[in-house]
């Protein structure tokens, strides 16, 4: 069960926790804060995975064999869809101001 919890959800909600700030960050401040957010969030997603890898196979003691691919395969697929979220919400910031100047 603590592979779930560690391998799975952890990176899961941590991305979403994530993705929640960058969707905030690109609807109220724009793309390029929104961009920006994304670059800190390397570092600090980079901390987490570090940290959750730490907790995991030294900590915990799990197999490193099971619990490291299981996180870096969440990990890396809840950051893909995040990555194709915030995209969607920039395009959406692109298409409303072009609309608002169309109306000006």
């Amino acid at each position: 069960m603590l592979y779930f919890y560690f391998g799975v959800l952890a990176p899961i909600i941590l991305n979403g926790i994530h993705l929640g700030v960058g969707i905030f960050i690109t609807s109220k401040q724009g793309n390029l804060h929104g961009v920006g957010f994304s670059a800190i969030g390397f570092v600090t997603k980079t901390i987490g995975m570090i940290f959750l890898t730490w907790l995991g196979v030294s900590f915990l003691e799990l197999n490193f064999k099971v619990f490291v691919p299981l996180l870096t395969f969440f990990w890396f697929f809840s950051h893909i869809v995040e990555a194709f979220v915030i995209n969607d919400y920039m395009k959406k910031n692109i298409i409303s101001k072009n609309s608002n100047k169309i109306d000006e």
